[in-house]
């Protein structure tokens, strides 16, 4: 066990996966407590909330499940009560939930563009704000905020609403981090690029970049990369280490990009 988190309690909402394999939220909760975090895994499956606090105990680590939807402020309120009681802080609030939904403009119907406002945007902003008091009181913490670099340029495909929630996720960190930096709370993002999680694979993207072959997806957008490689949930995770430890006290507002270079690329 690490101990760049040690002592720190740490509220990760989105813990869980979508399917087999390793999620930016739940290999973030598995990192933090392997630095030495009490962890709160939060998902809207119970389940899988609870397969990510299980790994974190079979691994010494110290972690509770909570199930939750991160959408509903009543259940927000309630994670975050369940946390406070359990552990008597908050130092790290990862915000980790979202969704992709394609189509343009015109082909989105009007359902899908609420849902992603709700789930993308809303989730983050909602555990801020039963999260941040908490903070405020105790003198400071680190709040990390999961985006997209789809919130700075078109990926190839078609996400209109995914493109627009990550932008509102950005400048929601922006305006928060210069609100309470003079209470000791940092509010930084992560923007992962191509990423190679059970979300990405169960999202129905591969329709849009290969036909429906999710293999020939995982190739085409690895190829896209400078590093001629797709991330994958560690990188977040160890990108949100960095930003949840004392390592990075000056740092807030900071949009950090994951992704081997492709946001550099000018085409």
């Amino acid at each position: 066990m690490g101990e760049r988190l040690r002592g720190k309690v740490a509220l990760v909402v989105g813990a869980g996966s979508i399917g087999p394999g390793w999620g930016n939220g739940k290999a973030t909760a598995v990192t933090f407590a392997r630095e030495g975090a009490s962890v709160v895994c939060v998902d809207r499956s119970g389940e899988a909330a609870r397969e990510t606090a299980q790994i974190i105990a079979g691994e010494g680590g110290e972690a509770i499940a909570v199930e939750a939807d991160a959408t509903k402020a009543s259940d927000v309120a309630e994670m975050v009560a369940t946390t406070v009681e359990r552990y008597r802080r908050i130092d790290i609030l990862h915000n980790n939930v979202g969704i992709v939904a394609t189509g343009g403009v015109v082909d989105l119907a009007e359902a899908e563009w609420d849902r992603a406002f709700a789930v993308n945007v809303k989730t983050a902003f909602l555990a801020m704000k039963y999260v941040i008091p908490v903070m405020e009181r105790q003198g400071g913490g680190s709040i990390i905020n999961v985006s997209s670099i789809a919130s700075l340029r078109h990926l190839g495909v078609d996400y209109c609403s995914y493109a627009a929630t990550k932008s509102a996720v950005n400048h929601l960190t922006s305006v928060t981090a210069v609100q309470y930096a003079p209470h000791g709370i940092r509010v930084n993002a992560i923007l992962p690029g191509l990423m190679k999680t059970p979300m990405v694979e169960a999202s129905g993207l591969a329709a849009d970049y290969a036909k429906g072959d999710v293999d020939e997806m995982w190739r085409r957008r690895a190829a896209m990369v400078p590093m001629q490689r797709a991330g994958d949930a560690w990188d977040v995770a160890n990108a949100a280490l960095f930003l949840a430890s004392d390592e990075s006290t000056y740092v807030t507002g900071l949009m950090m990009v994951v992704d081997g270079g492709l946001t550099l690329k000018s085409g």
